[in-house]
């Protein structure tokens, strides 16, 4: 393929599977990103030779740079060096994987500098979806989910006529706890919010699973892409995780995309769109699944949700707050200073305290709500 891409967050999941697509059909690469896991930017700034390598973490930068000394490759550090390696000049796709709101700048970057937009960056549009859909507008480019959710619903309704959807359905996994109690959730460890039932991914999104918030996140992210309100936006756990999303039209017909739980469909699509062209990922065997199941989420015991349900409802910097407050707080059960069920209690709380929430939603606003409420989180 003539595709030259930019993958921030080469070093993720996503990021990792992107360049499994970029393998496979020959995708060029004009720039590659980290936080400061080099030593895997090391073997991928080898393989595909970028023009520029960018790590955010100053010291692992430098690291990179000596590393990489022999190369061709410029390695850049810092924010800086991320947005450059955003705007970078080869490239005409920018795939950001970059987790949490620390994607939103470089969103704006690449979108400013002309670049299609692949985005798993679903903290972008959660945070600042008005500054983004402006901007997209605003410069031209085309924007191309890549959550699973969102590339279903995308996929769905291709040929679909103006007017006739009627209602996002988006499936979720349930998490590592679905079916339990609050009561049960009381002492839950790490370790057993991180084990999800079929997605192997990063940290924040397995425990952003397991509260359900990223369900949450996805309503919000949902709401932007697709023009959808809150009311007409559902949300059905599906255990299996191989209807990845449906529509609804007007006439009730129900149109879903189905696929095994790989990233890389979704990648691939976003990628090559509207082509459909050979993936890394095998066949669907609907007589080796045998059945798939549906059910209501438990909003009362997975509070995440109906807590990001209403910032949606509510609008403004509310949604960034829930966010913010949600980041900071995974952070701190990841480390060990807050139990399981106390992430919804800070992320209910920052929403429904917050003294900003109806500002005008401007993209110094969306940092400074960020910031704030991070910080009030991080010092409880």
């Amino acid at each position: 393929m003539t595709k030259i891409v930019t993958v921030l967050g080469s070093t993720g999941s996503i990021g990792v599977q992107t360049l499994d697509v970029a393998r496979m059909h020959g995708i060029k690469v004009a720039a590659l990103t980290a936080n400061r896991q080099i030593d895997l930017l090391e073997r991928q700034v080898r393989e595909f030779h970028p023009v520029v390598a960018a790590v955010r973490d100053e010291l692992a930068a430098s690291r990179l740079k000596a590393a990489l000394a022999d190369t061709d490759t410029m390695v850049l550090s810092g924010e800086e060096g991320i947005l450059a390696a955003a705007r970078q000049a080869e490239a005409d796709t920018v795939v950001n994987a970059i987790v949490g709101v620390a994607g939103l700048l470089p969103t704006l970057e690449a979108v400013r500098a002309g670049k299609q937009l692949a985005l798993a960056n679903k903290e972008t549009l959660v945070a600042g979806g008005a500054v983004v859909k402006e901007a997209v507008r605003r410069y031209g480019v085309k924007l191309y989910p890549v959550d699973s959710e969102h590339s279903a619903i995308f996929q769905c309704l291709q040929g679909c006529p103006s007017g006739a959807l009627k209602k996002v359905i988006l499936t979720a996994s349930g998490g590592a706890f679905y079916g339990k109690t609050k009561q049960a959730l009381a002492n839950v460890t790490v370790e057993q919010a991180l084990r999800h039932p079929n997605w192997s991914m990063g940290a924040k999104i397995t425990i952003d699973s397991a509260t359900l918030m990223n369900k949450g996140l996805e309503v919000i992210e949902a709401s932007w892409l697709f023009d959808v309100s809150d009311e007409n936006i559902d949300v059905l756990v599906h255990r299996e995780s191989i209807i990845h999303s449906m529509i609804q039209l007007q006439d009730n017909s129900v149109i879903a995309q189905l696929g095994v739980a790989d990233m890389r469909i979704p990648i691939q699509y976003a990628l090559t769109y509207p082509e459909r062209l050979p993936s890394p990922v095998k066949e669907l065997d609907l007589a080796e699944i045998a059945a798939l199941t549906f059910d209501r989420p438990d909003m009362d015991t997975f509070e995440c949700l109906a807590i990001c349900r209403e910032a949606l409802r509510q609008g403004g910097l509310l949604p960034a707050i829930a966010n913010a407050a949600n980041e900071a707080a995974v952070q701190l059960f990841l480390e060990g200073k807050i139990t399981f069920l106390q992430i919804p209690a800070l992320v209910g709380r920052a929403v429904g305290q917050s003294s900003c929430a109806h500002e005008a939603v401007t993209l110094d606003n969306i940092l400074a709500a960020d910031r704030e409420t991070r910080q009030r989180i991080l010092q409880q």
